[in-house]
């Protein structure tokens, strides 16, 4: 058996070991024997901790002071009118009027649909007939009353018939209201052959066709109000308690276009499938170019929170997995763990520390709780 090639396969794999594992101490030991320097790192690497002769570890860190910022709560939602209603009619009827389009802009009180009366003026004559005919017969029915009751006065009649005309006149009364009151019904039945337009706003679908038959509670149109307009939005458990009603909010549309106004509403109730709390938004739209149903990203105010900035690179994790900062304090390293803000081009925001704090941003890997360290400050921040 030839043991030529394991033999070489082990001196290559040794050759391999010191060359990568043990390059440190190799480099180490060439340049004490030859007095040369070891080399340099290469350029925009991060520089290694230096272990000073008391044993801390030097690291580079920032002094940081916490600052007031604007915090703000970010809500996907759409665009809602401020009212749809669809507008139908309280009688039947064949539709008369020429039908307006969809689209068509349309004021309070405007005319929609006209229905054609049929023979409701003819019952409003016979209405009016009734209630004449029992006006007549209440003057009848006062005359008789009176004189029953000087004809009893003067004992010439008997208590019974002056109580009989009494009642009589009592009739006569109920039947004038009673013909009033069916006058008064056709005449609003006439009336609601008139259909109008509730409160301003553009025409979401055609008006009833003419001469199509509508029946009591028929569609008539449906109509919208588009100024203002709403932004209707939810936001979760954990951020409802940081809006209120009549708060600032801002919105970015789905078309790039953004709008602002005030939190017009909050609900007390969550979602029962999403957890989450609708919110509104009224935004003026005096032009209409703000349409129902547009994507916008909501911006909500907030009261503002103290915040450091910093470098991303400062972040770390702990053991647990905990993202947070190593900090210096009193000459030894120590974890804190920190809550992103959000991100800034400068850097991050983030808050859970102290309002003033160094913060290690080179080293911080090389160090753990308790671990002592020497801090050169890089900049400080503002």
């Amino acid at each position: 058996m030839r043991i030529l090639p394991p033999l070489t396969a082990l001196a290559v794999a040794a050759t391999l070991y010191v060359a990568v594992f043990e390059r440190d101490r190799l480099m180490a030991t060439t340049a004490a024997e030859t007095g040369a320097q070891p080399a340099a790192a290469p350029a925009g690497a991060p520089p290694s901790p230096s272990v000073a002769a008391d044993g801390a570890i030097s690291v580079v860190g920032l002094a940081s002071r916490a600052s007031l910022v604007q915090n703000a709560v970010i809500a996907r939602g759409r665009t809602e009118a401020a009212r749809q209603v669809e507008v139908r009619a309280e009688t039947g009827g064949l539709v008369r009027s020429e039908p307006l389009r969809r689209g068509a802009f349309v004021t309070a009180g405007q005319t929609l649909c006209t229905l054609d009366p049929g023979t409701r003026p003819q019952q409003e004559a016979e209405a009016e007939a009734r209630v004449i005919e029992a006006q007549a017969r209440l003057r009848e029915a006062e005359i008789n009353a009176e004189a029953a009751t000087r004809l009893q006065e003067g004992g010439f009649a008997s208590e019974t018939r002056r109580i009989g005309t009494e009642a009589a006149l009592e009739s006569a009364r109920a039947g004038v209201q009673s013909a009033r009151s069916a006058l008064e019904a056709i005449r609003i039945d006439i009336a609601r052959l008139t259909v109008t337009a509730p409160f301003e706003g553009l025409l979401e679908t055609d008006t009833a066709e003419l001469g199509s038959l509508v029946q009591p509670g028929g569609a008539c149109a449906t109509v919208i109000q588009l100024d203002p307009i709403k932004l209707v939005g939810f936001v979760p458990e954990a951020d409802v308690d940081r809006i209120a009603v009549g708060a600032v909010a801002g919105a970015r549309l789905i078309s790039g276009r953004e709008v602002q106004g005030r939190v017009t509403f909050l609900s007390r109730s969550a979602d029962p499938a999403t957890r989450t709390f609708r919110v509104e938004v009224t935004v003026p739209n005096p032009d209409l170019a703000i349409r129902d149903g547009q994507t916008a990203e909501m911006l909500i105010g907030a009261d503002g929170v103290m915040a450091h900035l910093l470098p991303g690179s400062s972040l770390t994790l702990d053991n647990a997995g905990v993202l947070g900062v190593r900090l210096a304090v009193d000459g030894q390293a120590s974890f804190a763990p920190v809550t992103v803000l959000r991100d800034t081009v400068e850097g991050v925001l983030v808050t859970g520390l102290p309002d003033e704090a160094t913060v290690i941003t080179v080293g911080q890997e090389f160090v753990t709780d308790g671990s002592p360290v020497t801090v050169t400050l890089r900049q400080v921040a503002p």
